[in-house]
This record gives C-alpha cells, sequence and structure tokens, in this order.
C-alpha cells in the first residue's frame, strides 16, 4: 500500500529528499545548544571566564541560526513536496475513476469516491508532510538526545529508556483501538456526503414539498453519527497528553533527585546536569511529537487504504488488444443475452434477450418501470458486458471495438439530463468538438431546440448554469438531444429524453430525426404509446423479459400488456 501510494511522488523526490535532510540538520544543530551550554557554565561562569562564555555563546548562536535556516528550508520543501504529492495522488485517482465502467461506480458509490478524492487525500497528504518533517525530526532527535545523555552520564539516562518503553506500550494499545475507529468513520464521511449531494442537487425538490426540516433532521442525524464515531477515538487519543505529562513529570523528578546526589559526590558538574535537563525535554518533546505522528499515521492509513483501492481497482470493462476502430453501420443485434449487477442467475434483469434491429430502423421501447428498459440500452455503447450472450454492433461484437470507437457511434440520451456549467455552444462540443456554429444551428433545429435558443440574448453564447438549472425540464432534454446528434452517431438511443416536452414539440423531433437521419438506428424509450407507435418495431419488455415485437397494431392485437398500457393511456386522454 505505502509503495503504491509513494509512485505518485514522482517529480517531487526532489523536495522529498531535501526537506528530510534539512530536518536533520535542523536537529543536529538544534541538539547541539545544550552541549555548548554546558561549557558556557562549567568553563565560562562557573570558572568566571569571559571569554570562554562569549566564545561558547557565540558558537550557541551560530548553532540556532544554522538551525532556524534548515528548519525554514525543510518547512518550504515539505509543503512543497506534500502538495506536489496530493496533487498526483488526485490526479491518479480521477483519471483511474474516468476508466471506470457502470459496474466500479456502483462499487463505491458516487460520494465515496468524492470523499476519497478529496477527504482521504487530505489526511495523507497532512500525514505525509508530518512524516517528511516530524517523523525525521523525532526519532533523530530522540537518538541523538539519547547518545548526548549515555555520553553524559550512563546511569542517569537508563531513566529515558524506561520511559520510553512505558510509552511505547500506551501509544501501541491506544493506536490499535483507535484505527479502526477511523475506518469506521470515513464511512460515515461517505454517508455525510451522500446527504449533501442529494439535497443540494434536488434543493429545488425539497422547497417545493416543504421539507426543509426533514432534510435538516436528516443532515443532523447524518453528521450526529459521524460526530459519535470521531468522538468515540477522541475519547481513547485524549489519554495520550495525560500520560506524556506523567512520563515526562515523572522523569524530571527522578533526574533532579538522581542529580543532585551525583553533583554531591563530584560525580558530574552542575553545568552537565543542567544539559541533562534540556536534553530531558528534547526526549519528551520528541516523544510527544512521535505519539501525535502515530495518531495521524493512524488515521490516515485508513484513508490510505481507501485511496489505494480505487488506484487499484480495475476497470470491469477494458479495451481488447487488436481493437477495431471502424464501425460498418448501425445493426445492433442481441444473441440470447442475460444481464446482472450482481452474481447469480437468480438475480438476472436481463434474461434470454434475443433480437435484430436492422440499419436505419426506428425501434421503440415500453415496460414498466423496472423491467431494465435502460439496461437493456446501456449494453450497446458497452457501459456494461452482459453476463451470457453477445451484443453486437455493425456486425461485430461490441467486445471487439475500440471503447472510443464504439461510443462515439453510439449517440445516448439518458433519463437525467446533465448539462455543464458554460455556454450552450460549449455544451454542443461536447457531442463534437469540432463542431461549427452552423453544425450546431442544424443540430439545434433537428432537436426543436433553436425556437428558444435564437429567442435569447445571448443565443448559442448564452450562460449554462451547472445542471442546466436555469433551463425548464423540456430545453433541457431538447439540449442533450442536439449534442448527441452532433456525435453523428450509427445508433442513436433516446431514454425516455421526450417525456418533458408536449406531445406537439414530441412529434416534431421524430419526424425530423426519421426524415433528416435515414440511416441511422433510432431506439427510442417511453412510458407514452404516442411516442413509439410509429415506430417501425416496438419492444415490450416485462420483468427483463422479452414480452412482445411487433408494430404498434400487430401488439395491440397479441400482447396483452402493450394493450393494457394503450387503453389506459387512452382513456386518461379523454
Amino acid at each position: 500500500m505505502v509503495r503504491r501510494l509513494l509512485s505518485e511522488v514522482k517529480e517531487f523526490k526532489t523536495a522529498s529528499i531535501l526537506a528530510p535532510l534539512f530536518m536533520a540538520g535542523e536537529v543536529i544543530m538544534e541538539l547541539m545548544l545544550p552541549f555548548l551550554m554546558a561549557f558556557v557554565i562549567d568553563k565560562g561562569v562557573y570558572q568566571q571566564d569571559l571569554n570562554a562564555v562569549f566564545k561558547y555563546g557565540g558558537l550557541m548562536f551560530l548553532s540556532a541560526g544554522i538551525s532556524l535556516v534548515f528548519g525554514a528550508l525543510s518547512g518550504h520543501y515539505a509543503a512543497y513536496a506534500s502538495s506536489g504529492f496530493v496533487k498526483n495522488l488526485r490526479s491518479a485517482m480521477f483519471e483511474n475513476i474516468q476508466t471506470f465502467s457502470f459496474a466500479n461506480i456502483d462499487k463505491f458509490s458516487t460520494s465515496g469516491l468524492v470523499t476519497r478524492m478529496m477527504t482521504d487525500a487530505t489526511n495523507v497528504q497532512n500525514a505525509y508532510q508530518m512524516t517528511l518533517r516530524m517523523a525525521v525530526r523525532s526519532p533523530l532527535m530522540l537518538i541523538v538526545a539519547m547518545f548526548m545523555t549515555f555520553y553524559i552520564n550512563a546511569d542517569l539516562a537508563r531513566i529515558f529508556l524506561v520511559a520510553m518503553v512505558f510509552l511505547g506500550g500506551i501509544m501501541a494499545f491506544m493506536i490499535s483501538r483507535v484505527y479502526p475507529i477511523y475506518q469506521e468513520g470515513f464511512k460515515r464521511y461517505d454517508d455525510m456526503n451522500a446527504s449533501i449531494q442529494e439535497n443540494i442537487s434536488n434543493i429545488r425538490v425539497v422547497k417545493a414539498y416543504v421539507k426543509e426540516e426533514h432534510e435538516k433532521n436528516k443532515f443532523f442525524e447524518t453528521a450526529s453519527n459521524l460526530r459519535k464515531t470521531f468522538r468515540k477515538a477522541e475519547n481513547i487519543l485524549v489519554f495520550n497528553s495525560p500520560v506524556m505529562l506523567f512520563t515526562m513529570y515523572g522523569c524530571i523528578i527522578a533526574l533532579s533527585w538522581f542529580g543532585a546526589r551525583y553533583i554531591t559526590f563530584g560525580m558530574m558538574t552542575t553545568g552537565e546536569l543542567m544539559s541533562m535537563f534540556t536534553y530531558t525535554m528534547n526526549i519528551l518533546i520528541s516523544l510527544m511529537m512521535l505519539s501525535m505522528v502515530f495518531v495521524m499515521l493512524g488515521m490516515s492509513f485508513a484513508s490510505a487504504k481507501r485511496i489505494v483501492e480505487v488506484l487499484d481497482e480495475k476497470p470491469t470493462i477494458t479495451n481488447p488488444e487488436n481493437p477495431i476502430f471502424e464501425i460498418k453501420d448501425g445493426e445492433v443485434i442481441f444473441e440470447n443475452v442475460s444481464f446482472g449487477y450482481y452474481e447469480g442467475e437468480d438475480k438476472y434483469v436481463l434474461r434470454n434477450i434475443d433480437l435484430t434491429m436492422k440499419p436505419g430502423e426506428v425501434w421503440g421501447i415500453l415496460g414498466p418501470t423496472g423491467s431494465s428498459k435502460t439496461t437493456f440500452t446501456s449494453l450497446i455503447p458497452r457501459l456494461y458486458d452482459p453476463i451470457e450472450g453477445v451484443v453486437k454492433v455493425g456486425g461485430v461484437d461490441v467486445k471487439e471495438y475500440d471503447l472510443e470507437a464504439l461510443r462515439d457511434a453510439v449517440g445516448m440520451v439518458l433519463q437525467k439530463n446533465v448539462l455543464f456549467s458554460g455556454t450552450i455552444m460549449e455544451n454542443m462540443r461536447w457531442g463534437n468538438e469540432n463542431a461549427t456554429l452552423e453544425e450546431v444551428k442544424e443540430a439545434c433545429r433537428l432537436a426543436s431546440a433553436d425556437d428558444f435558443i435564437e429567442a435569447l440574448p445571448d443565443q448559442y453564447e448564452s450562460h449554462v448554469e451547472q445542471g442546466g438549472s436555469n433551463f425548464s425540464g423540456g430545453q433541457k432534454q431538447r439540449l442533450t438531444i442536439a449534442r448527441a446528434l452532433l456525435k453523428n452517431p450509427k445508433v442513436l438511443i433516446l431514454d425516455d429524453s421526450t417525456s418533458a416536452v408536449d406531445t406537439k414539440t414530441d412529434q416534431k423531433i421524430r419526424e425530423g430525426l426519421k426524415n433528416t437521419l435515414p440511416d441511422v438506428t433510432k431506439i427510442i424509450i417511453s412510458q407514452r404509446i404516442s411516442s413509439i407507435q410509429d415506430a417501425d418495431k416496438i419492444l415490450v419488455l416485462d420483468d427483463g423479459e422479452i414480452s412482445g415485437i411487433g408494430t404498434h397494431t400487430s401488439l395491440l392485437e397479441d400482447n396483452a400488456l402493450y394493450r393494457e398500457v394503450y387503453e389506459t393511456q387512452k382513456r386518461g386522454d379523454e
């Protein structure tokens, strides 16, 4: 896990090496001060030698200055390296996420991926920066200070060995208890992010149903669960400071007691005892910093594990070794296809789908909610792969195509109409980044979006808010249809994408697509029979299986489900 994370340091390796090197220099210079102070006291003050005071005092001043410069450089390079490291880490996660299939995204959830890229990455950044500085400073200071205390008086130095063993045991116990709590805490972060994301993206619905209080209570409960989890961890970590202080004062008392006796019997000088006291503080501060490092690492290990899960996740859908880039036509064939999101035949949501859609045909798809209409069409551009059977486009198994080439050949307008912040023109060029204004206008005309666009003050340069919130549902649907048309697809899938427009506009869009794109295979998912009754073929799905295939007329005669839907809608129109 650590090796995988460190592979993202890349161009920041030099800064990552310089930071601990300068920190080592700072520590060495800093630990020279107590040693020089002993000479100031014993050879200067005690012997009333002013020259010795100036000599060793000057060396102390020089050491302090060098230590300050080294410390500043260490801090600079540590900040530079850690911020660069987390930048690379987030980029690597984002790049890998872009390769994920829908199945991969379903595994982590959107909110879980956001938490990993933001909160978890920040935790790892803080831990990395602390590792470059404190994780070098503390052990080095501890080792050098211990060496100096043994050099001054080995008997008294054994006091610190006892303190280290005691503190090491306490820290190991606390970390073992805290680590699983932090793992649970980050799952709570996912829940909270999901609650925030859902509330903000659907704020209009919340306000329309006057559910602000309900949403506040739901968020409060989620935030409270997160607080309780981390409070449990803090209730354990709170003992860190008292234990440290107890150890620190215990060492000072023991050192004072035994040190006074040693001075009395002439076994050490006053300056050496003062140095021992200073080194005592250095050792104990090092231990305190190490305890903080261990706490931070305990938290970051939980985050690091979650990040590595994303980095190491292999997309379930990948390019073949020698992909085909040319799609001959828009023929779509399903050969005994079955699909499920989870393992096991009893969990299949599509079963035994067998049909052929000829190039240029218009197919309508109808079925009750949950009959897997969207899942059926998602197999065509390989957003999912079938568990059994084969899906072909242009006479070739979709698994043999280059993914980008296949998806460029399939224009798909999903149920949820997504527009991005920017201008209408920028959104249209998602379909074709090189599209001219005339091509955009023609696509918008076919989608019946040109009338309202040209009524705007800035027309095709009009601003689009995030999610297209400044456009109505019907306008967003027409814009997303136009965007898909700019791909010049071989297959065009409209997943209930005219549900928010009136029947007249719906009819106009269908006629425009049929007359202008005669060679494009058009698949229209709709709950309204009026939107698909003129299709060449209509597929009726029921509980993931084919209930019927035929024309509007033949299905009225032969298919009970289709006839029932038609009669229900006909009564509703009367």
